[in-house]
């Protein structure tokens, strides 16, 4: 019998920055769903994640420009012309192009004719990563097609998504996900009841033990500074400005160094300042990294700083896999009490939260945690054991896979122990 199988949806892939992702397509591999992958393009960042090895999906690239590859394009627009649902997705994107007439409109209308003739007929169901363009591909695909589509909805697409073209995808949708109770509210607003709670959680099977207990440095001595370590895209919602004015304003006999994980368009402003405020030789940026030497900075690390906050235009983080990350080796955390973030951390009990886009505040809890090592034990220790009870991957995973099964006509998907034993049935 041949395999029914679930097309995935994304922006890029594969990608750094989108842990999360890869995780979710293993673990749903490990549960017997066949998967492969459609991305909107190719990808960007040099080093890969181990993750993106064990994933055995295989990968197709849409044109990213249409231009790039007009014989896929007209191939698409033939096949469209012979299907019967092709009036349908016309009427859609006129009234999508009415309200956004945008050169993107146009090409998300030609990636997804090029996705619709391409798609093999044992593809069963397709489920889309983000509400923003990647879902409007997906959304005028399965509409020519006659296919049910799915989304997981994650940050910025919940936040800098029209309304009303969120209200139409999540009306369109078979079911949905998203992974904060921030991201839900926003979304039942506009349709209420069409979407599901999964947080991403952790694989913590991928991750060491925490390290020995850290050193108990409290930056007084200049030839043991205070390790700092930030992970994230350099891009204005993960508040690194506020980061470095803070560290600014730090005493000048408190002797620290911060590691800057993450590349992005940012960098050379946030160089500039670095440079103007006296703290080149106190930063250093690495770039992107794969995951190992993430966590192998992470458990190099004294505290964990991530102080999110929205961006201007909207966007937002939602619940960063950096900071559960950061708890898997009972890192402390100094983060922002934004977004997701609460939902994960309290302050004072696992984590020491300020407000969003308030440097002073930022560096006061600089300060407090440097000169208190025992405080900071108390609070990364506290972190993992909420990671632990309330962050496992399993109930989202779980969720997930059996609503894909379900969409897809498969047996319901049993959850296994062995990583490669087929769990889901056609």
């Amino acid at each position: 019998m041949t395999e029914t199988r679930i097309a995935v949806v994304l922006k890029g892939y594969p990608r750094l920055s989108e842990t999360f992702i890869a995780q979710e397509l293993l673990a749903l591999e490990r549960r017997g769903l066949s998967l492969e992958i459609w991305s909107l393009r190719r990808p960007t960042d040099r080093a890969r994640h181990p993750m993106h090895a064990a994933i055995r999906a295989p990968a197709t690239y849409l044109p990213e420009y249409l231009r790039d590859a007009p014989l896929r394009v007209l191939r698409g627009l033939g096949s469209a012309l012979t299907r019967r649902r092709l009036p349908a997705l016309l009427a859609l994107f006129a009234r999508d192009l009415v309200r956004d007439p945008s050169a993107s409109r146009l090409r998300r209308l030609g990636q997804a004719l090029v996705l619709a003739r391409e798609l093999p007929a044992e593809v069963g169901h397709i489920h889309v990563h983000f509400l923003h363009t990647p879902a409007s591909v997906a959304r005028y695909a399965a509409l020519l097609t006659g296919r049910r589509w799915s989304f997981s909805a994650h940050a910025k697409d919940i936040w800098t998504t029209p309304a009303w073209d969120l209200t139409e995808k999540l009306s369109d949708a078979a079911w949905g996900v998203t992974c904060t109770r921030d991201g839900l509210g926003r979304l039942d607003a506009l349709a209420p009841g069409r979407t599901r709670l999964a947080y991403h959680g952790l694989d913590l099977s991928r991750f060491p033990a925490p390290p020995p207990a850290r050193e108990p440095r409290d930056g007084t001595d200049p030839a043991a500074p205070l390790r700092l370590l930030s992970v994230g895209r350099l891009v204005a919602k993960k508040g690194h400005d506020d980061l470095i004015d803070a560290l600014a304003a730090l005493p000048p006999g408190l002797h620290w160094h911060l590691d800057l994980i993450g590349g992005g368009d940012l960098r050379g402003a946030l160089e500039a300042r670095i440079r103007t405020l006296g703290l080149p030789d106190r930063v250093t940026f690495r770039g992107a990294q794969a995951q190992p030497a993430v966590i192998a900075a992470m458990r190099a690390a004294d505290l964990f700083v991530l102080p999110t906050k929205p961006a201007p235009g909207g966007d937002r983080d939602g619940l960063p896999n950096v900071l559960m990350e950061a708890a898997s080796q009972a890192l402390p955390i100094l983060a922002t009490a934004f977004a997701g973030t609460p939902e994960f951390l309290t302050d004072g009990s696992h984590a020491v939260l300020v407000p969003p886009g308030d440097p002073a505040a930022l560096s006061a809890a600089l300060a407090r945690l440097s000169a208190d090592p025992a405080l900071r034990l108390r609070l990364g220790a506290a972190a993992r054991v909420r990671l632990v009870q309330d962050f496992s991957e399993d109930a989202a995973i779980d969720l997930i896979a059996e609503a894909l099964c379900t969409s897809a006509g498969l047996a319901a998907p049993v959850k296994v122990r062995e990583p490669d034993m087929a769990a889901c049935g056609s």
